[in-house]
């Protein structure tokens, strides 16, 4: 196995299509087509990470954060980033960071926050937008179930609970191919006429290099007739923090002992009691003070974040209880959603959760 074989597996479970446009995700440092000797899973990569994954015998550490999200112009060893990526090219040890796009992963870092709480009826709190596609060709009438089997195998045509979605109107097509053509029906330099099939299919942002490369394999024509739009419709299962709710509403003194000793957390800052019981909870994993209106808006009667600032408490407007639980708090369970995960898809390579604790921030 190669560091490749398990970036397709961490791609699978949250493809890079979906971070965020500011984020630094993927490959950060080594080479792919590096023979895997082992997997060393943290939240941060660290110095003390580095030499973690040197003495455990690990070439690939996958990182949630990634440890270069700006320009490096220089790599002397005087900033902690140029340190870490020195030493980790000096041991030939790969650092893949997956950040964002596991954040709007459905079964993601918020996911995992509403597991820890106990919340049902999950749902994602802010949809991603323009993450859906839709493919319209004109292929033979004989040939469209052909394509349309191959298109919807490809990963085409799934809308929700259901798959194998498409909509097909028949009509007649017209070309004439020039003299350099090879056409599969009809004769170059004539006007042909065929009964044809217009077929279109919605897909996933990050499935389209695929989709059309099946559709051209697929299609018997020289020249393909193909366009692509993305709609406005909004993805149910990719996006920014989830909605969900307690299995019964408790006092909200209660939430948030429950809300510490479950996320392990030192100190919550919060907005002032509403005197009101919390049954609604919204969730997102890391600095999520951009999504407090959004939370409103759901109904939710606690937003569990982190790193608000003074201001930001405010816009609770007595009509949510806000609770900032610590940076590293509300997504230090990441790396075990991913340890989990690779464990299942990489039998023969050891799979190893960091003991390394990365958390900067101290209490007193």
């Amino acid at each position: 196995m190669i560091i490749q074989d398990v970036i397709n597996h961490l791609e699978e479970l949250a493809p890079l299509a979906y971070a965020e446009d500011f984020d630094n995700v993927g490959l950060l440092v080594g080479d792919k087509n590096k023979k895997l000797t082992g997997i060393l899973v943290t939240l941060d990569t660290l110095e003390t990470v580095v030499d973690e994954a040197i003495e455990k015998n690990c070439n690939l550490i996958v990182s949630f954060h990634p440890i270069i999200f700006k320009g490096l112009t220089k790599i002397t060893g005087k900033t902690y980033v140029e340190r870490v990526v020195l030493k980790a090219i000096k041991h030939n040890i790969a650092i893949y960071a997956i950040h964002t796009a596991l954040d709007n992963a459905l079964q993601g870092v918020n996911d995992m926050i509403c597991n820890q709480l106990g919340l049902v009826n999950k749902k994602i709190l802010i949809p991603q937008a323009a993450t859906i596609k839709k493919l319209t060709t004109y292929v033979p009438k004989n040939e469209a179930e052909q394509l349309r089997n191959a298109l919807f195998k490809a990963g085409a045509g799934h809308i929700g609970n259901y798959s194998n979605c498409s909509f097909n109107t028949n009509g007649i097509g017209t070309y004439q191919g020039n003299e350099y053509s090879n056409p599969t029906l009809g004769e170059k330099g004539k006007t042909h006429q065929e009964e044809e099939t217009q077929v279109s299919v919605i897909f996933a942002k990050h499935l389209e290099s695929k989709i059309i490369k099946t559709l051209l394999n697929t299609h018997s024509y020289e020249e393909v007739a193909y366009e692509v739009v993305t709609i406005e419709n909004k993805n149910q299962t990719i996006g920014m923090g989830m909605m969900g709710e307690l299995e019964k509403p408790i006092s909200e003194t209660n939430f948030l002992t429950l809300l510490k000793s479950k996320m392990k957390t030192g100190c919550i800052r919060h907005s002032s009691f509403l005197n009101k019981p919390i049954k609604k909870v919204a969730v997102l994993g890391g600095s999520g003070s951009f999504a407090i209106n959004a939370a409103k808006a759901s109904g939710a009667d606690a937003f569990v974040s982190a790193d608000f600032k003074y201001h930001d408490f405010f816009m609770a407007e007595n009509n949510i209880l806000l609770a900032d639980i610590g940076h590293y708090e509300s997504e230090q369970y990441t790396k075990n959603l991913l340890v989990t995960y690779l464990t299942k898809k990489i039998t023969n390579f050891a799979v190893v959760l960091s003991n390394t604790n990365t958390n900067p921030v101290k209490y007193f």
